[in-house]
C-alpha cells in the first residue's frame, strides 16, 4: 500500500491496479486498552524549527494543527510530510487522510510526493469536494486502520496526518441532519466529541508492540474561532495544538505560527540529553518568555511611540523581529535539523544579554 493512492473507502485511484487484500479489519478500530498504552517518548524531527524547538512533536502523540481560511496550512502539512523522520527508526511510513479537498490541493500533494521522492514512503487516502459526504466520514477510519496495519502488524513508525477535520465534521453534521437527530451546538451533532474522541484516540504505542501511531489532524477555524465547537473539542482530546496566525501570514512569515497560543503537553518528556540536545528545555523556555515580553513591549510602543521606549524595551522589539524573521519564518525547501534550531535560537537570544 506504500506509495499508492486511494479514495476514502479503500479503492485505488492511481490506475496502479487492485491491491491484494487477505486481510479484514473492521475500519472503526479496535480500542486500546488504557493499562496497555506505552507512555510516548522520543521525538519525531519535522524539519521546521518553530515545531522541533517549541512545540515538539513526540512519537506516539495526537498534536492537532488549528488553521484559519486561506492560511498555507496544506504547505505546511506538505512540508511535514516531506521531511519528517524518526532517528534511529528504519521503518518509517506517513498515512495522509485528505477530506473535502478541492482537486487543485489533492494534485499539489500528489506532485509534491513524485517530485521529492517521498511517495514511496507515503499512503494517501483521498476525498475531494465533490465526493459523497458519506464517505469523508469514512476516509479518517480508513486511514487510521491502514496506520494500525503499518505499526501493530508491521512494527512501523506510522505518522498520520489528517486534513481538513472540519470537512469531516461539516459532513457528520450534515448525515446528521438528514437522519433528523437533535442538533447541538451550530447544529452539530451532540455526540461529537465522541467521534472525535473515537478518531484522536487511536493514536498511541503499545508495551507489546515496537510501532507507533502519531496523529496530526489539520483543522481550520471557521471565522479564526478558536472557541468552535470543533477546534473547542479537539482541544480537550488531543496533547496540545500548534496555531497558525493570520498576522503572522500577512507579514510574510512562513510557517505563521503563534508559539504563544501553542503548545505540545508532552514536549518535557522527549527532550534533553538522550533525546534532543541537555540545553533544549531552558532554550525553549528563555524563548517563549522573551517573545512573550516582545508582546507586551509591542502594545506599549502603539501608546508611547518606539522613541520613548526605554533601551531594554528596544532590544525586545528587535528580538522580536529576528526571531519572526530568522526562526520562524522559514523556507519551505529549508530542513533544519534540532542542532541548526537550538544554534539559531542561541544567536538570537545574545541580542537580550
Amino acid at each position: 500500500m506504500l506509495g499508492r493512492v486511494f479514495n476514502g473507502i479503500g479503492e485505488p485511484i492511481d490506475g496502479l491496479g487492485d491491491v491484494e487484500n487477505y486481510i479484514s479489519r473492521d475500519i472503526n478500530g479496535v480500542q486500546m486498552n488504557p493499562v496497555s498504552r506505552k507512555y510516548p517518548r522520543n521525538f519525531i524531527e519535522t524539519g521546521i524549527s518553530a515545531i522541533d524547538g517549541l512545540m515538539t512533536l513526540i512519537r506516539g502523540q495526537k498534536l492537532p494543527i488549528f488553521s484559519g481560511s486561506g492560511i498555507n496550512h496544506n504547505a505546511l502539512a506538505e512540508q511535514i510530510i516531506r521531511q519528517s523522520n524518526i532517528k534511529d527508526a528504519d521503518e518509517f511510513a506517513i498515512v495522509f487522510g485528505l477530506m473535502g479537498a478541492e482537486y487543485e490541493t489533492a494534485e499539489f500533494f500528489k506532485r509534491s510526493f513524485e517530485e521529492n521522492g517521498v511517495l514511496s514512503k507515503v499512503v494517501t487516502f483521498q476525498n475531494l469536494s465533490n465526493d459523497p459526504s458519506i464517505e469523508r466520514i469514512l476516509t479518517p477510519k480508513v486511514a487510521l486502520t491502514c496506520a494500525e496495519y503499518l505499526a501493530f502488524d508491521l512494527e512501523m513508525q506510522v505518522l498520520v496526518i489528517l486534513t481538513d477535520m472540519t470537512s469531516y465534521a461539516e459532513a457528520l453534521r450534515e448525515v446528521s441532519t438528514l437522519k433528523g437527530e437533535i442538533p447541538s451546538r451550530k447544529g452539530y451533532p451532540g455526540y461529537l466529541y465522541s467521534d472525535l474522541a473515537s478518531i484522536y484516540e487511536r493514536a498511541g504505542m503499545l508495551k507489546d508492540k515496537k510501532g507507533s501511531i502519531t496523529q496530526i489532524p489539520i483543522l481550520t477555524m471557521p471565522n479564526d474561532d478558536i472557541s468552535h465547537p470543533i477546534p473547542d473539542l479537539t482541544g480537550y482530546i488531543t496533547e496540545g495544538q500548534i496555531v497558525l496566525n493570520r498576522e503572522l501570514y500577512q507579514k510574510g512569515v512562513n510557517p505563521p505560527i503563534n508559539i504563544l497560543d501553542s503548545l505540545s503537553r508532552l514536549m518535557k518528556d522527549g527532550i534533553g540529553r538522550e533525546y534532543t540536545r541537555e540545553d533544549h528545555r531552558e532554550i525553549s523556555d528563555k524563548l517563549f518568555a522573551s517573545y512573550s515580553k516582545v508582546q507586551d513591549v509591542r502594545a506599549l510602543a502603539k501608546v508611547l511611540g518606539e522613541n520613548d521606549l526605554s533601551d531594554d524595551d528596544k532590544k525586545y522589539l528587535e528580538f522580536g523581529e529576528m526571531f519572526e524573521n530568522e526562526f520562524l519564518n522559514q523556507d519551505s525547501n529549508e530542513h533544519r535539523d534540532i542542532n541548526q534550531t537550538l544554534d539559531i535560537a542561541l544567536e538570537i537570544l545574545k541580542l537580550l544579554d
